[in-house]
């Protein structure tokens, strides 16, 4: 059985919902790009090497926890894998003004897909046991939610390595390293343009220009065309663009700017949905072709680069943007004083 039929089969197992974006070893590249990607002023103890691979370990955290067969697990880890931007349109949103608040969001949706029900085909129940097939997907509300989190964890780190004990401030740091390494995974997810897109398992609906239907062709870019074509992050290391800060300066529309960055980010794969089938039509990313294909090499490689540089850049915004954490340091005085009584 060759791989493209091994694909197949299993897909056909588990049935064709969305899959995981890349494999644990997509995820690894997409966060070690990013780490690649820090300036030299980012806090040192992330690059101590039992540091840097606990980062690049948790990048497959999430899908780990995909494999729970535990229902609330599933509904709510799942929909936090993708953006089904098409769906928007549909339920008539515009996606340029979405909530960045998540329930905010899944109540507008809601509303939407119930005013234009003939834009959405019937869900059968007996392939929607975890209830996520009413949703497009939450991954942009995954990834801002990280970055709140990871930029409380700096706050508290740098709280911490002022009036802290050794202990305190590793445990802040662990946590630092766990939030960095899970989302990863999240933005890693949307480098991947089928992660974007009703078009997740092969081309789905009206189909004039004839692309690909083949259920296998995610999971075929995702691993099997990477380790063909044998990239690794040491190679693509020296070509990552540097993080930037993404800014934290409030919007005229009162949304956060990390969450309109990543919609951004996601709307820009998105756009790469159709070339990406184009070039498929046109055999680039055949498992024959893959020693030959420099057009399919450059379009993973690039997208893997993309997801490295937003990775990078979101944890560093939350670096420059922690401030110390008031109410701790408040907590810290009081026991010090505590203390010298």
């Amino acid at each position: 059985m060759n791989i493209r039929s091994l694909i197949v089969f299993l897909m056909m197992a588990m049935g064709c919902g969305p899959v995981a974006a890349w494999d644990y070893t997509g995820h690894r590249m997409v966060n070690a790009l990013a780490l690649a990607a820090l300036p030299e002023t980012f806090p040192a103890f992330v690059h101590e090497p039992a540091n840097a691979e606990r980062i690049l370990f948790l990048s497959g955290e999430p899908d780990r926890w995909r494999n729970s067969t535990d229902l609330p697990l599933k509904q709510y880890n799942g929909l936090d894998h993708y953006f089904d931007l098409e769906q928007l349109a549909d339920a008539g949103m515009d996606v340029a003004t979405v909530s960045d608040l998540r329930y905010v969001f899944v109540a507008e949706f809601a509303e939407g897909r119930a005013a234009h029900p003939e834009n959405f085909p019937a869900i059968d129940p007996q392939k929607n046991t975890d209830h996520t097939r009413e949703w497009p997907g939450l991954l942009p509300w995954a990834v801002s939610e990280y970055y709140s989190k990871l930029k409380s964890a700096f706050s508290y780190l740098k709280t911490f390595e002022k009036a802290g004990t050794a202990d305190e401030i590793a445990n802040a740091k662990a946590n630092v390293l766990y939030v960095m390494g899970v989302m990863g995974h999240y933005v890693g997810d949307g480098a991947q343009p089928l992660h974007t897109s009703v078009h997740h398992n092969g081309w789905a609906g009206k189909n004039p220009q004839g692309f690909t239907k083949w259920p296998g062709i995610h999971s075929w870019i995702d691993g099997g065309f990477i380790a063909k074509a044998g990239i690794t992050a040491e190679q693509l290391r020296s070509r990552v663009s540097a993080a930037q800060e993404i800014g934290s300066e409030p919007r005229p529309d009162g949304r956060a700017p990390v969450f309109v960055a990543t919609v951004d980010y996601l709307r820009a794969q998105n756009a790469r949905v159709v070339p990406f089938y184009t070039a498929e039509k046109a055999g680039v990313f055949k498992s024959e072709n893959v020693d030959q294909s420099v057009e399919g090499r450059e379009f993973i490689e690039t997208q893997l680069l993309r997801g490295g540089t937003m990775l990078g850049s979101i944890w560093l915004t939350a670096w420059l943007t922690a401030a110390p954490d008031s109410y701790l340091e408040k907590q810290l005085e009081k026991r010090r004083k505590a203390s010298e009584n």
